[in-house]
């Protein structure tokens, strides 16, 4: 069955159009509270399942939060907020706490005038496919509220922030710490805020935070993992170590060093993966996605560390993960798993594991990273206004042609992303002038498509 309102992480969109609206998210709480909950074999007699709501820092966000738990609590469920919160720590507290779901509100990297809803289970990490299409159908049924007797209750939990950096702290070793270093960390004026740059002050960095003064409308605007030039500008001015930037909902990471040179996932996750293998701590191999960068594939291949492409998503790096027994994945664009120490992709706990390796090999990003060859990379988002047939004749023709061009040196990449209305072109190769031609040549066949 195909999905209509779920896609590669949640339901997302432009606020006020459909489907974020505020009735469509009370319906959707309603059909969730259903589904999520239906099973109550390890509730008391009379007990009403617990869902936890977390948000990022959009003003859209008291919105939707009010709408989502009136659709939860009319379905019989308890709600537990926490206010602003990364999209990890729902995750964590949901299992943690043992309750029934999370959901978050939030678009993650999109503009503050987007939001969305994604759901986490019981056990902290993403629904499966065949949940959401539950919820989807429950959707189409009407709400039946339930007795009064029977309604949802909400309360606050106030010490959630607190937990959650005890536990990115507990992902670092104990024995360790980041005393004399000074780390900018940008957080993007989401959600990230309150929590990453006290979990590295607490195991001794000098912290400077910036992108920490979130009004409702700032997040993710010229700031944190999608915009990294502040982040650069920031490191060289404050002469620090390290600059970590994080996205507006917490799970996408990316670093820079002490010149304001940026790392982006691919370089990241070769570090955390070098240093298990040297450790004898890697299980298994490192799952990336069909953008991740050769180079990266070619550099595990020479340390003998297993490889394997997902789809583009986290939630498909996470399936593959699962599949294999593998613990390390993700992507160029800063969704770095650590399935040893979380269940999904964790920004601030990502950022440690990469600290940890660098400090005990007394190396920085430049030289723990000079064995693997970053090929350049043109990518290019072609806006869309209708659905685009990927296998229209003109498009193909482009394709091959690249393909032809490119020979074994390079790759091409063409999809469709699954949370905004855009066709995403990827032409990779060792020549960056190549690269760049076949992208504008396959990225104009898209547009001439659907002119």
């Amino acid at each position: 069955m195909i999905r209509q309102y779920f896609g590669t992480d949640g339901i997302r969109g432009r606020v006020g159009d459909a489907p974020i609206t505020p009735e469509f998210v009370m319906r959707l709480g309603y059909a969730a509270g259903k589904v999520l909950a239906s099973d109550r074999s390890a509730l008391a007699p009379g007990e009403n399942p617990v869902v936890l709501i977390g948000k990022d820092t959009r003003i859209s966000g008291y919105m939707l939060e009010a709408a989502l738990q009136a659709g939860l609590c009319a379905a019989g469920v308890n709600v537990r907020l926490v206010g602003p919160m990364p999209t990890p720590a729902v995750a964590y507290l949901t299992r943690a706490l043992r309750l029934q779901a999370g959901v978050v509100i939030s678009a993650s990297h999109n503009p503050f005038e987007d939001n969305g809803i994604k759901f986490f289970s019981a056990t902290g990490q993403k629904l499966a496919d065949e949940t959401e299409l539950a919820i989807e159908a429950q959707l189409a049924e009407p709400m039946q509220t339930m007795s009064s007797r029977e309604l949802g209750r909400v309360k606050r939990i106030d010490d959630a922030a607190a937990r959650y950096i005890e536990f990115c702290k507990s992902s670092f070793p104990f024995d360790q710490d980041l005393r004399g270093l000074r780390i900018v960390v940008d957080c993007a004026q989401g959600a990230t805020y309150h929590v990453a740059p006290p979990v590295l002050h607490e195991l001794g960095a000098e912290v400077i935070p910036i992108g920490n003064h979130p009004d409702g409308t700032n997040i993710n605007r010229e700031c944190g993992a999608t915009h990294t030039a502040t982040l650069s500008a920031a490191v060289r001015h404050h002469r620090a170590d390290f600059g970590i930037a994080l996205d507006g909902d917490g799970d996408r990471l990316m670093m820079a060093d002490s010149d304001g040179k940026i790392y982006n996932g691919d370089q990241l996750i070769y570090i955390i993966a070098k240093h298990r293998k040297l450790l004898g701590k890697l299980k298994g191999g490192v799952v990336g996605t069909l953008m991740t960068n050769l180079g990266m594939e070619h550099a595990l291949d020479r340390l003998d560390i297993p490889f394997a492409r997902a789809k583009v998503g986290d939630r498909y790096v996470l399936e593959m993960l699962a599949d294999r027994g593998w613990q390390l994945g993700g992507e160029a664009s800063g969704h770095i798993l650590c399935l040893e120490k979380h269940t999904t992709g964790d920004g601030i706990i990502a950022a440690l594991q990469v600290l940890r390796a660098l400090r005990e090999a007394k190396m920085s990003l430049a030289q723990y990273t000079a064995d693997m060859e970053q090929y350049p990379q043109t990518l290019l988002n072609v806006r869309v206004s209708a659905k685009v047939d990927l296998q229209h004749t003109a498009i193909q023709q482009a394709v091959q042609t690249a393909e032809t061009v490119l020979g074994n040196t390079g790759r091409v990449v063409l999809r469709a992303s699954g949370t905004e209305p855009l066709i995403r072109v990827m032409v990779e190769s060792q020549s960056a002038e190549q690269s760049k031609q076949q992208a504008e040549h396959i990225a104009t066949a898209v547009r001439y498509s659907v002119a």
